[in-house]
């Protein structure tokens, strides 16, 4: 079985690492949707799809995590064709993971079944906790994998978020 688990991973934390470690134990594969794929450098979205890839893949590699791919889901601005949009890129799963009741109910309406994570401290563990800890040069690097730590240093990320939270 495929299971199918959406986030923007903005940047990818280690509440998203704690989930796909999870299922990929439940799971043949997990199909981690990129979700807001065509967006970068915005204060909402400030790693590209490729960054946020290479965070994902390298925190996976980390622990060992092998059985995942990755699928770009850009954006539509449609909620009522959403979940139809989803599924017309990625046709192949049998689960959504999600906890979010808006994905939740729209890919219920669609027949899917969704089950939702374990709960993971979503004060600390919150892309926009992050961002916001990062622009206010609070403590964030416990947050995130060590990849991603190295990632966001490579690419001047907290440069980066500064400038566009100005």
């Amino acid at each position: 079985m495929k299971a199918l688990f959406i986030g923007r991973f903005q940047p990818f934390h280690k509440g998203h690492l704690n989930i796909i470690q999870d299922i990929s134990k439940k799971y043949d594969e997990v199909i981690i949707g990129l979700g807001s794929s065509q967006y970068a450098n915005s204060l909402q979205n400030p790693f590209s799809s490729d960054e946020r890839m290479q965070m994902i893949k390298l925190s996976l590699k980390e622990i060992g995590v092998k059985n995942y791919r990755i699928e770009l889901i850009p954006d539509i601005h449609d909620l009522v064709r959403w979940a139809s949009y989803v599924t017309s890129i990625i046709p192949d799963f049998d689960v959504v993971i999600t906890n979010s009741p808006l994905t939740k109910q729209l890919f219920e309406e669609k027949g899917y079944k969704v089950e939702e994570t374990a709960i993971f401290d979503r004060t600390k563990y919150s892309g926009k906790e992050i961002r916001r800890r990062i622009i206010e040069d609070e403590s964030w690097a416990e947050l995130v994998p060590k990849p991603v730590v190295e990632i966001i240093k490579n690419v001047d990320g907290v440069n980066r978020l500064k400038k566009l939270s100005k």
